[in-house]
């Protein structure tokens, strides 16, 4: 079969989507048996589907089948933007009542003209001497303390992954990240025309023995992994996984870069803290301090310094001034540690209401942070719970947005707990409770 004839197929499936013929959800059948009933060859189905997971339009769950997705637009590479639905808990920005009051204290004077006349100038990638003070200070835990002449910034978590990756991946290059991974690190490398090589993970995190086989088969430039509060498993590797994963990098030569972004809810330092020659650690103030007032941190060794410089000013990341002054005074006169501290408060709060209204259901977690991830009961599909609650005005992120993989996603949805108040949260899973309870069918046949 031609290339046409195989496009005109996948075409066909999707105006079936497209005009509700078959709605999300709906399981198409093996391809071996949809080469049947299509008179094709059993490759060329295998063609077909591949077209449309690459369209985004269906998903894979394995030992299930392929399944039309929940939101065809969206695709499987990230969440789409806030929607405004009345319980959120696909987004994870923890906002407190009292933080914006904080937060304005700190400030209080950067309207000055005095103040903001230098604010409001140009700033570098390396910010100013008392900035990387500031930052460094402000970034030293437990074991790892850096220097204020590693730090490169930028606006913000994201760039500071683009800038990495831009930095030390090379265009057409292989990248390791687990398996279940940040789902916009799978935007931003393809942007960059970087491949991202899925690593088998286990209740530890990250496998070792899956960094050498990925080395092995194909060479890696760097990988991209989570060791503290994994999103969206919310594990922390073990001092003894920690030491047989730096054992390999650096056997190796294999650079690391470590997102650390949720790393403000732990006291458990950076990888780096082992491996300070092999770990590019990001972080930023996204989380502990708000989305709209953010500033990206790169913490390289120093012998990467210069081109992680040169990546962000050529990738136009450079951070504004305003972001560093409002940044250095929150850092320095204690602000941001006292949010720190209320949003590792709020965050054991907020688990514990979830664990009493999952009581009996499969979720793995940790206890410190804002996300679970649920494993949902045979009588459910993924993409058709999260369907099914945005019908009760509740927002989730089905695994298909986390898998490294397309089509090797597991059955399971993370639920964000940072964003609804408490009464919300408390309201959201009692809702989904029951939609588990109740099986598929059931809700459907309510509805």
């Amino acid at each position: 079969m031609s290339k046409s004839e195989y496009l005109k197929l996948a075409d066909a499936i999707a105006a079936e989507i497209a005009d509700g013929t078959l709605k999300a959800g709906d399981r198409l059948p093996p391809q071996r048996n949809f080469a049947y009933d299509r008179k094709i060859a059993v490759s060329t189905a295998g063609r077909v589907y591949t077209e449309l997971l690459r369209r985004g339009l269906v998903v894979g769950e394995v030992g299930r089948g392929t399944f039309i997705s929940g939101d065809a637009k969206r695709g499987a590479a990230a969440p789409s933007e806030p929607r405004g639905i009345r319980i959120d808990l696909e987004f994870n920005y923890p906002m407190l009542p009292d933080q914006t009051a904080l937060i304005a204290t700190s400030l209080a004077g950067l309207e000055k003209p005095a103040a903001l006349d230098a604010a409001l100038r140009q700033a570098t990638s390396i910010g100013t001497p008392l900035a990387r003070s500031v930052a460094a200070a402000y970034l030293s835990q437990g074991a790892w303390s850096p220097s204020p002449e590693q730090l490169v910034f930028t606006g913000n978590g994201r760039q500071s992954i683009a800038a990495a990756l831009a930095a030390i991946v090379p265009t057409g290059g292989r990248c390791g990240v687990e398996a279940l991974t940040y789902p916009f690190i799978k935007g931003i490398a393809a942007r960059l025309g970087i491949s991202l090589v899925p690593l088998a993970m286990d209740e530890g995190g990250l496998r070792p023995d899956s960094v050498q086989k990925a080395h092995r088969e194909g060479h890696l430039s760097a990988i991209y992994i989570q060791p503290v509060i994994q999103n969206p498993l919310g594990m922390t590797m073990s001092p003894t996984r920690r030491a047989d994963l730096v054992r390999v990098v650096e056997k190796l030569s294999l650079p690391i870069i470590e997102d650390h972004v949720y790393g403000f809810l732990d006291d458990e330092a950076p990888l780096a803290a082992l491996a300070p020659d092999s770990c590019i650690v990001i972080d930023s103030l996204s989380k502990n301090v708000a989305p709209g007032l953010t500033l990206g941190f790169v913490v390289p060794p120093q012998r990467l310094r210069e081109s992680m410089m040169a990546s962000v000013r050529s990738g136009g990341w450079t951070a504004s001034g305003f972001a560093f002054a409002a940044a250095q005074r929150m850092m320095s006169d204690g602000t941001v540690a006292e949010l720190t501290r209320l949003k590792r408060l709020d965050a054991r709060a907020r688990q514990k209401v979830a664990a009493d209204r999952l009581s009996g259901f499969e979720i793995q977690t940790n206890g410190k942070c804002y996300h679970l991830w649920l494993t949902l009961p045979p009588h459910w599909r993924s993409q058709t719970f999260v369907a099914a609650a945005a019908r009760r005005d509740i927002a989730l992120t089905p695994s298909t947005t986390f898998a490294a993989s397309p089509g090797h996603a597991p059955n399971a949805v993370r639920l964000a707990l940072a964003a609804p108040t408490m009464d919300q949260l408390d309201s959201g899973l009692r809702t989904l409770a029951a939609m588990l309870n109740a099986g598929e069918d059931d809700f459907y046949s309510t509805e």
